[in-house]
């Protein structure tokens, strides 16, 4: 399985829409769930508030086919929670192990 990890630097104003769209029942994780590759997501809040996201697929060959299906939602969605944050990043994909 992989981790696809982001950071979002999130304004202040938006952090109650941002944790429920993020969270791991929100918006994402509902568009995501679509694909039977998708095992969850995880939603962290640093001290410094900002946050991380830990979208869990079995491979990255699932993210990819579900991207090729759902491609016009998922950036729809995108488009709709742009505007919450400063800075977002693609920190990268991890491996799970265990």
């Amino acid at each position: 399985m992989i981790a696809l990890v982001w950071r979002y630097d999130v304004l202040p104003e938006s952090r109650s829409a941002f944790e429920e769209t993020y969270a791991p029942a929100g918006a994402w994780a509902q568009l995501f769930a679509r694909s039977e590759g998708y095992h969850g997501t995880t939603l962290l809040r640093g001290e410094n508030g900002d946050y991380l996201t830990l979208d869990i697929w079995r491979s990255r060959g699932d993210f990819d086919a579900f991207l090729a299906e759902h491609r016009a939602d998922y950036e729809a969605l995108d488009r709709n929670t742009e505007s919450w944050t400063r800075r977002e990043e693609r920190i990268g994909d991890y491996e799970v192990l265990g």
